[in-house]
């Protein structure tokens, strides 16, 4: 709902809120957040809050470390799991320099870049997610087993499903806090589960997102098991996907509905995407473990697309009226939704400047295939030499982020035991 200022102070005050989080995230995603009082609300949407960023990876570069927080009035939710008297909102912040300017390596900003060119050729992209986790029992000290909640698999129901009660109490509070979920469901690993939402403009995707992942380890964590969003928890079982839903407008008429026959701007913006998929992908899948889910349980592993085949890189749905859109399958949820988002709008409309041309559909891909980065090593690669990222990506954020990838792959090639690696890295951790 998009509140102003002077109705978020008046909600403050007739609800008893004491306090204050204003929310982003660093270079990687994860989220972070600075509390005040309700008090110092007016001053913050006023003239912001200055915080030091010295400790936020990824968020400064040369120069000073301290920045302002802004938050955006629109963006506010009461946190439903804190004590509703002395109750806790929440809003998602810009970031400034000390001067007013934008902060050119504020993943927001980032991400509304590229919407703001969309909406200069004529496009608005909306964006719904379709996200997997894990659920795992908990130890008598509260810490993460590998024991799955269940063994259940796809769309089963209880009691096989132990999962139903933690998904629906993630539902319910989300759609407190403003958000629509659309459907949940069991999913085909043992203890598996998926949560699919309603589409939303880009920006506004990317914080849902990023509330969810909050909202489902809180809300886990609160029902005594532990929610891991690590792509392939369970080597042999299905690994934890983030399938993106990408609808595109023109004039108010949504570009890939049709009932036969794919329009030519769609077919360029599938095109571009797939023209940049390799050089994007470590920031679609950044941990060493991302790309053990590849060519698994309907996992992509291949650059193909087709309308039906789930195995592939993108599905486009052209027949489903105002639900046709494209899906990027590849992407998982250890990403930084807004810089993730950011660089398939930006390749997407890459391909539609350009007129890149899409190639055949493919049911199942050919021997000479072209293939996704097999490793997280390969994907830094195909990162680091690309003038596309570095044309949506600051130079001092991708340059960290870069450091901080060879650095992950060092370390992960020099352990003598990988998996235990990324338990400590990924799972207990992530």
């Amino acid at each position: 709902m998009d509140y102003t200022a002077g109705e978020v102070l008046q909600f403050v005050e007739e609800n008893d809120v004491k306090f204050i989080r204003l929310a982003f995230c660093d270079a990687f995603g994860k989220s972070k957040n600075l509390a005040i009082m309700a008090s110092e609300l007016p001053r913050a949407f006023d003239h912001g809050i200055y915080f030091n960023a010295a400790g936020v990876p990824g968020i400064c570069g040369a120069g000073s470390a301290d920045y302002i927080l802004c938050p955006e009035s629109a963006t506010l939710s009461v946190l439903p799991w804190r004590p509703k008297q002395g109750s806790v909102v929440r809003f998602f912040c810009n970031i400034k320099k000390p001067d007013g300017s934008p902060l050119e390596s504020d993943c927001r900003r980032i991400l509304s870049a590229a919407t703001e060119k969309a909406a200069r050729m004529g496009y608005s992209c909306k964006i719904g997610t379709d996200c997997e986790f894990y659920l795992f029992d908990m130890d008598e000290n509260g810490m993460p087993t590998k024991n799955p909640r269940d063994k259940a698999s796809h769309l089963d129901i209880a009691p096989l499903d132990k999962c139903e009660n933690v998904r629906r109490e993630i539902c319910l509070t989300l759609e407190e806090m403003g958000i629509s979920p659309v459907s949940s469901h069991h999913e085909r690993g043992p203890g598996q589960n998926e949560i699919d939402f309603k589409s939303s403009d880009a920006l506004t995707a990317a914080d849902n997102f990023t509330t969810f992942k909050s909202v489902v380890k809180t809300i886990s964590a609160a029902n005594g098991v532990y929610a891991t969003f690590m792509p392939k928890p369970i080597a042999d079982k299905s690994g934890s996907g983030l399938h993106l839903n990408m609808y595109l407008h023109r004039n108010g008429k949504n570009i890939f509905e049709g009932e036969n026959e794919y329009s030519a701007e769609a077919k360029h913006f599938v095109a571009g995407v797939m023209n940049r998929i390799k050089e994007i992908t470590m920031f679609l899948n950044p941990l060493t473990n991302s790309y053990d889910r590849f060519g698994c349980f309907e996992a992509p592993a291949f650059l193909t697309w087709s309308s039906e085949n789930r195995s592939n890189l993108i599905r486009v749905l052209t027949n489903q009226g105002e639900l046709s859109r494209m899906e990027v399958r590849s992407a998982d949820s250890t990403c930084n939704p807004y810089v993730a988002f950011a660089l398939i709008i930006h390749a997407g409309l890459e391909g539609v400047e350009k007129g890149l041309e899409l190639c055949a559909p493919s049911v199942s891909p050919a021997p000479d295939c072209e293939r996704l980065p097999s490793t997280l090593a390969e994907a830094i690669g195909y990162a680091e030499n690309s003038d596309f990222v570095r044309s949506v990506i600051p130079e001092d954020m991708l340059e960290f982020i870069l450091e901080h990838q060879k650095e992950v792959w060092k370390e992960y090639s020099a352990a003598s035991d990988k998996e235990e690696f990324e338990e400590q890295a990924y799972f207990i951790y992530e």
